[in-house]
Order: C-alpha cells, then structure tokens, then sequence
C-alpha cells in the first residue's frame, strides 16, 4: 500500500468504519459484464478487507484473481460516512470456518451469538478467502470532504 493508502486508512472515521458493525458493500462485474453489489461482512486484518464465503456462493461464478473490485462501508445515519475502496481481488479457498469468518461474526453479533452462529453452520463446510488489498480509497464524512459534486 502507498503511503497516501496508509495515511487515508489510518484516519479516525476510516478506522470507525473498517471495526463497525456495518457490512461492507462488495461491487464486482457478473460474468456478462453487468454491475452487482452484496452486502457482506468483512474483517479488517490492518492490510486486507477479508470477506469469507461459502463455496457455492453464486460471487465465487464470477470471480477471479486479480479481478478489479470496489468496497464501500458507509453510514445510514447523517453526516454520511463513507468509506470507499478499489483494490484487485485474491480468492484463497478454505477447508472449514475462517478465522476472519469467525472474527467478523463474533464482532457483528457479540461474542455469544457469534459462536451460536458458528456452531449451526454444517460440519465440513468450504469457504473462500475474499481478499482485497486496497489501491485506491477516499473518505467521504459530509462534514469536512464532500463528493466532488458538492465541494467548490
């Protein structure tokens, strides 16, 4: 990552973002070329915004290394925060529960009902890495940066 991606990422609305409870929006070309976004949840690991997937997720279709991919995570609530990334995209499969599945779900659920989650998930489950290191990011808080069209 650059030092410009660094500082961008270390800024106190980006790290709210990147440890809230909101999930990330994940936008990728479908395999005929059209736009699709999907809610998912993600793990920050401080280098990479890791989501995990099941095997069969229909994402994984149109997927590949090195696709080039957007992660927003934002705010519903005004001032809007926004946090939008570009990266390229490492897909790495997993036998059984990631360690950033199971991070992400006991931090969006609490400790208790992540683990409830866990334990209901079927015995020999495969999953994928979802890896995105980013390239690209910009902040947007609606108070101090604004999107281009409003700013002068």
């Amino acid at each position: 990552m650059t030092s410009t991606v660094n500082h961008i990422l270390g800024d106190p609305v980006a790290q709210r973002l990147l440890t809230s409870r909101i999930p990330a929006r994940l936008a990728y070309c479908w395999k005929d070329g059209t736009p699709r976004v999907v809610p998912i949840l993600f793990h920050w690991n401080g280098e990479e915004i890791v989501m995990c997937t099941p095997d069969r997720a229909p994402k994984l279709r149109a997927l590949h290394d090195g696709d080039a991919v957007a992660v927003t995570i934002d705010s519903d609530e005004f001032p809007y925060k926004v946090l939008s990334v570009r990266g390229d995209v490492r897909l790495e499969p997993v036998s059984g529960v990631a360690a950033e599945y199971s991070a992400a779900v006991c931090r969006y659920f609490g400790a208790e009902g992540g683990a409830a989650w866990i334990a209901q998930l079927p015995a020999g489950m495969k999953m994928w890495r979802i890896r995105v290191r980013p390239e690209e990011v910009r902040i947007l808080d609606f108070e101090t940066r604004f999107p281009s069209a409003l700013s002068s």
